[in-house]
């Protein structure tokens, strides 16, 4: 019987998975906002889109938010990464 080898993930696989996790966390975070606190404004995605100030307007503007937040920065690094090579 051989044994195989214990699955890791590489670094751009799990910084990959942490960033869909976090996106997610975000779009739940809108979600309990837009339902614990009555009587909400709409809210602006980038300051330019307004949303409705339903849940699932509330769930779009926290995941985006998050996303934009964090993978602005992680582009540029990896951007960065691939042109040090260059």
């Amino acid at each position: 019987m051989s044994k195989s080898p214990p699955h890791t993930l590489s670094g751009p696989q799990l910084v990959l998975r942490l960033f869909v996790a976090l996106v997610l966390v975000g779009g739940v975070a809108g979600a309990a906002v837009a339902t614990v606190i009555s009587g909400l404004q709409s809210p602006r995605l980038l300051f330019v889109i307004e949303l409705p100030p339903t849940v699932i307007g509330f769930i779009i503007y926290g995941a985006v938010t998050v996303a934009v937040v964090l993978g602005v920065p992680l582009a540029m690094v990896s951007l960065g990464s691939r042109l040090r090579g260059w």
